[in-house]
């Protein structure tokens, strides 16, 4: 699958903010971090710079489990790849 792995029987689907990136992630919280536009913290900054501040941008719009989770990953990798959509 494109977003979790095969097998995957509960997982969150979100859409950022910022960005309005829809994905589903193996994490379940109320807000993460979004892949598309979140900014990982770079450790190895110098002297004069700052920390970046991760903002969690992401909000959870619902629970996915059983198989809703293999036909809602198949549904939004469609959205950004393309590809056969004939089982629909």
């Amino acid at each position: 699958m494109y977003y979790v792995p095969d097998g995957t029987q509960r997982c969150g689907y979100y859409e950022c903010t910022e960005c309005g990136t829809r994905f589903l992630s193996l994490q379940i919280g109320p807000t993460l971090v979004c892949p598309a536009c979140g900014e990982v913290a770079d450790m190895e900054i110098g002297p004069d710079e700052e920390m970046p501040v991760v903002k969690e941008t992401a909000k959870l719009l619902q629970m996915v489990e059983g198989e809703n989770v293999e036909k809602m990953d198949t549904l939004l990798s469609l959205a950004v790849t393309g590809g056969n959509f004939e089982w629909i």
